[in-house]
């Protein structure tokens, strides 16, 4: 038998707006930063333990982060967020 001992997930999420709303890029970027924001206020409210390891804001005005983040809170994932 086998037990996850423990485990983080790697993700890469872009954040973006559709083009078919006709906004500028720079209201298409603040409406991303706030979607981000929104995203880890999510995570905190839920108690998840996150680590943001890059965000980069693209010419399109869409925003890449990539996080790593708890998959559950059974685990003991100290070793991934020293």
């Amino acid at each position: 038998m086998k037990r996850v001992k423990s485990g983080c997930i790697l993700q890469t999420l872009v954040f973006m707006q559709k083009q078919e709303y006709g906004l500028s890029l720079e209201t298409q970027l603040k409406y991303n930063r706030e979607e981000l924001e929104k995203y880890k206020k999510e995570l905190e409210k839920n108690k998840t333990r996150y680590q943001i390891l890059s965000v980069t804001e693209q010419d399109d005005a869409s925003i890449v982060v990539r996080v790593r983040k708890q998959l559950n809170d059974k685990t003991d994932v100290s070793e991934y967020f020293e």
